[in-house]
């Protein structure tokens, strides 16, 4: 089958699980092409992401979140003769219709939606639900998957990293672009709690907005005291795990929680909040569940609530890997064969190319297809396309865009 992704294709987390699907969906046997949706970055001339099956789309004509240009879209689906398009985290729906009236079967990667936008999930023939939370959401589809998320347990496996002569664990945390949604905040609050010998690595992507000022001074007291390592730069697979022993991800929200797998199959027991999808990870083998103090909405609306650890609790769950030194490569074999065992996303996933195989168009009731209409003739499409006569105005409103690409 010739099949087509529509995703975001630069070194950023969605980007990870559009090439996990296209890793295993080659490996079936079908011919896959993807469509870098324009206006985000690109990584044209990175040999990682630069590929001859990769299209740069065009900028898109319109204001919404991950809006796509229509005829270079439609261009992109007649040239590579595509059969179905797999759409990652498409929030402006048109290009769903456009690729169904090409012929296409249209299937979802699941991760972002409101309580007003599951219904117009109907307008997919098929929906890949990575995590158990999503499939609770959209077990009512009849093209909904349940598809166990993993990681390439090859690429993410153990190397050689922390020193074997030091006395005290290394805590790490992958901050990405958002520090202020992965409770950044807190894992270093925590972490300067802690009695006996330790350190922390933080590992920030370039561009990352950290802007937690209540914590700069405790930044800068540890790193002075050489127990706190701040990396600010890009790092692709399989990155920075092996500058740690344990992977601390107090997250407020995730859609599923790549780096969690990641860090298990590199030998990084978790400690995460005791919340859907992050605790979806943790047994005894693998780590430790932290207990949720509140819960409050994000206010773009999203499904899920946010969740804050107890500060205390997470204080706990840190100390106790200090404490129990002596037993941490014991634990850190455990999180790898619990990796081996749960997390392998080629053997997980197995499933999916019969799935495809058997994918029926679905029919597009009505209501769905009017209200998907309405937004493509919106303002978000039209309006702001005669804004272009104001170029100031035109590009704040592209800034926006593009600011809340990065950071919801």
């Amino acid at each position: 089958m010739r099949i087509g992704i529509v995703t975001t294709w630069f070194e950023r987390g969605a980007a990870y699980v559009s090439r996990q699907y296209k890793e295993l969906l080659c490996r079936c046997g079908h011919e896959v092409f993807i469509y870098a949706r324009g206006g985000e970055r690109y990584a044209i001339g990175d040999p990682i992401w630069d590929r001859p099956e990769v299209t740069w789309g065009k900028e898109p004509d319109a204001i919404a979140v991950n809006a796509v240009n229509k005829q270079d879209f439609l261009n992109w689906i007649s040239d590579a003769r595509l059969e179905a398009v797999i759409f990652n985290e498409q929030r402006w729906l048109p290009p769903v219709l456009w690729a169904r009236e090409a012929g296409c079967r249209t299937i979802a990667y699941v991760d972002y939606y409101t309580e007003e936008t599951v219904p117009l999930f109907d307008v997919y023939d098929g929906l890949l639900c990575n995590t158990k939370r999503h499939y609770s959401v959209f077990s009512w589809h009849t093209g909904c998957f349940y598809l166990p998320w993993g990681t390439d347990t090859t690429l993410f496996r153990p190397q050689p990293g922390v020193s074997p002569t030091r006395r005290g664990p290394v805590f790490f945390h992958s901050a990405g672009l958002n520090p202020a949604r992965k409770g950044t905040d807190f894992v270093i609050k925590a972490f300067s709690r802690l009695s006996g010998e330790s350190s922390l690595v933080l590992h920030l992507q370039e561009g990352a907005s950290f802007k937690i000022p209540e914590t700069y001074s405790l930044v800068e007291d540890l790193a002075a005291q050489g127990r706190l390592q701040l990396v600010v730069k890009d790092v692709p697979a399989p990155g920075l795990y092996h500058l740690g022993d344990i992977y601390v991800y107090p997250s407020h929200l995730e859609g599923i929680g790549l780096t969690q797998a990641e860090a298990l199959a590199c030998g990084l027991p978790l400690i995460v909040p005791d919340n859907p999808p992050m605790n979806e990870f943790i047994s005894p083998e693998s780590g430790i569940a932290v207990p949720v103090a509140k819960f409050w909405s994000r206010a773009d609306g999203y499904y899920w609530p946010q969740c804050q650890v107890n500060l205390d609790a997470l204080v706990e769950a840190m100390q106790s890997f200090v404490d129990d030194f002596s037993s941490l490569e014991e634990r850190k074999q455990a999180a790898r064969a619990y990796a081996e065992k749960h997390l392998d996303w080629f053997a997980n996933a197995s499933s999916l190319d019969g799935w495809l195989e058997t994918l029926l168009v679905k029919e597009l009731p009505e209501e769905v297809r009017h209200k998907i209409c309405q937004e493509e003739v919106s303002s978000e499409r039209i309006a702001y396309r005669h804004l272009r006569g104001f170029p100031l105005l035109w590009n704040i409103l592209l800034f926006m865009r593009n600011w809340l690409r990065r950071h919801c």
